[in-house]
């Protein structure tokens, strides 16, 4: 049976590593991607300079402050990573046959069959694309490479940042043996805290217990954590990822109630999601606005228009949600949009197919553009 080799790259701190390329001052410092300087929002990345800290992603961005004074907070450009990503992974595919992605800053590459394309080296070519990667895109990254997805993943969060591995065939649950339990994909926090408190500390422990004992545990997640902890994992990469919705928000550092200031920053998101749509040559039928007002109370209000991905017709639709539903003396902390429902690029708009054309070509130019001068360099006109 032939052998599987599967790679998994991570880029490390991914968000602040672009905002690193674009700002180079920003090297060495604890920096931040999220929220904002005054405190607000939450922490999308960390630097490993802020992570010293004790700074987190996830974290709200008030309490990263009080580890890190000195923090640096950006609030990033998704467009900005979207391109990044999109650019790796068309550059990855040049090298394995089959590459998923997995998520902005993870993606994995099917190698089986290819140990002679590599001089029967493919650990070393590890480290040759990981330096590639540096080279060409200026982005650290961690690459481990195993028999299958689930070990690839756990390995490399073992060598971050900017760590190469690889994990021999059959010695997979030997590696795994020594590592925490929370290393197993499937035990959470209150997981991992039952499964403390019935005696379970390492993969060890998991691999000497039974697959019986673990099922009346914990039921079927039981089952796959018990087969996960000898390190029995998936070779299947899935090359056709649709994500449910594609979204973007901010929190302001102070709250906004004049409506003219919200819709203002409401377009920025809007030319953010619709430029993402547009790399994943999606149309969305379903635009959702997202308000939170000063009191924290969340509110959703979504609209459902034939399928585009034209940044105008998506802020005209956002636009009337926002008119509709803000009173016009409510502060709000936070706005945000969301596209969903979506469809394959090459359906048109229900218009002329020449206009559609056109408006295609615009786009397609705009984001070009984007692409290499940054969001600011161009911006699509209201309708």
């Amino acid at each position: 049976m032939q052998q599987t080799y599967i790679a998994h790259i991570d880029l490390d701190c991914f968000f602040v590593s672009v905002e690193r390329i674009k700002n180079p001052t920003l090297i060495g410092k604890p920096v931040v991607v999220g929220g904002s300087a005054t405190g607000r929002g939450v922490i999308a990345s960390a630097s490993y300079e802020a992570r010293k800290f004790g700074v987190r992603s996830a974290m709200p961005t008030a309490n990263a402050l009080k580890l890190c004074p000195n923090l640096i907070v950006v609030s990033g450009s998704h467009s900005d990573y979207s391109a990044y990503s999109n650019r790796l992974y068309q550059r990855m595919l040049e090298f394995a046959p089959t590459v998923e992605r997995a998520s902005i800053d993870e993606m994995y590459l099917d190698f089986t069959g290819c140990e002679k394309l590599y001089n029967n080296d493919l650990p070393g070519f590890m480290k040759i694309l990981q330096q590639l990667i540096k080279a060409e895109f200026q982005l650290p990254s961690t690459i481990a490479l195993a028999s299958n997805k689930l070990v690839a993943k756990i390995a490399a969060n073992t060598v971050k940042p900017e760590g190469v591995i690889y994990i021999p065939h059959g010695t997979e649950s030997q590696f795994l043996a020594p590592l925490p339990i929370e290393v197993i994909p499937g035990v959470g926090k209150k997981t991992e805290e039952f499964l403390r408190q019935k005696g379970f500390r390492t993969v060890a422990d998991l691999q000497n217990g039974s697959l019986k004992t673990l099922f009346n545990l914990l039921g079927a997640n039981g089952k796959w954590i018990y087969n996960a902890s000898f390190g029995r994992g998936s070779t299947l990469l899935t090359t056709s990822h649709i994500p449910k919705s594609i979204s973007r928000e901010e929190t302001f550092s102070t709250d906004i109630s004049e409506t003219d200031k919200l819709e203002k920053i409401l377009f920025s998101l809007v030319e953010s999601v619709c430029s993402t749509l547009r790399s994943h040559t999606f149309k969305a039928r379903t635009v959702t606005l997202k308000l939170r007002n000063s009191k924290f109370t969340t509110s959703t209000h979504r609209q459902t228009i034939a399928p585009t991905n034209y940044d105008p017709v998506v802020f005209k639709t956002a636009s009337k949600l926002l008119q509709k539903n803000h009173a016009n003396k409510t502060p709000i902390r936070l706005i945000g949009i969301a596209l969903s429902n979506f469809s394959d690029d090459t359906q048109t708009e229900l218009e002329l197919f020449q206009t559609t054309e056109k408006k295609d070509e615009i786009v397609k130019a705009v984001d070009k553009i984007r692409d290499k001068f940054g969001d600011e360099a161009i911006r699509i006109g209201n309708v």
